[in-house]
């Protein structure tokens, strides 16, 4: 009697344990795609303080990027590995020397810069969409500090970088930004990475 006592707790353990591991241990989650981004843009565009929101970083002790930096970034369905390039002219000249294993690229531009400003963002994007390192990637363009009164539209900056003529045929995406609406930018991201998964299949097929 007593051995049937036994094997009886034996196996109401067992079958806990189970119903247990079923509901509580469900195993890692199937692993997230990574792509390795690089995000370029002038000095004062809002970079650093876009990727380090996006890492729930606090603010208050973000410096500007004078080399480059490296960070994760985690979306439900894909992980960003975001290389940042510093703006400043003396770094700027470097850019391509890390465009080498790049997946897609982002351009972030500050839609309040002065006229002069914005035809040197305008250059640069130009010469990204033209790189040949780059020409076939997808481009998220990122208008940043949209919150401002001052802000240039969406619409308006478009037009004037001529996007249409210059980028017919690529993937890219031209969205406004700001720090303060981070689930707008979010929504920019999960586009962006729509575009990073496309390419991929389309690399796959051919």
């Amino acid at each position: 009697m007593a051995e049937h006592i036994q094997l009886s707790i034996a196996l109401c353990r067992i079958a806990l344990y189970t119903c247990f591991r079923k509901l509580c241990c469900k195993g890692p989650p199937s692993p997230r795609p990574e792509y390795d981004v690089v995000c370029i843009g002038l000095s004062g565009a809002g970079k650093t303080s876009l990727v380090s929101r996006l890492c729930s970083e606090a603010l208050d002790d973000i410096v500007p990027t004078t080399g480059f930096s490296i960070k994760a970034v985690s979306f439900p369905n894909a992980v960003l590995n975001i290389k940042e390039l510093g703006g400043a002219d003396n770094v700027k000249k470097y850019w391509s020397r890390y465009y080498q294993g790049s997946q897609g690229v982002i351009f972030v531009l500050d839609s309040t810069v002065s006229d002069e400003g914005l035809e040197a963002c305008r250059s640069e994007l130009h010469l990204a969409l033209q790189h040949p390192q780059l020409c076939t990637l997808p481009f998220l363009i990122l208008a940043n500090h949209q919150d401002s009164p001052a802000a240039r539209s969406v619409p308006e900056i478009k037009k004037y970088f001529e996007l249409e003529p210059l980028a017919r045929g690529k993937r890219w995406i031209l969205e406004g930004s700001s720090i303060n609406n981070l689930e707008t930018v979010r929504e920019s991201f999960r586009r962006f990475i729509s575009l990073l998964e496309e390419r991929e299949l389309q690399s796959i097929r051919m």
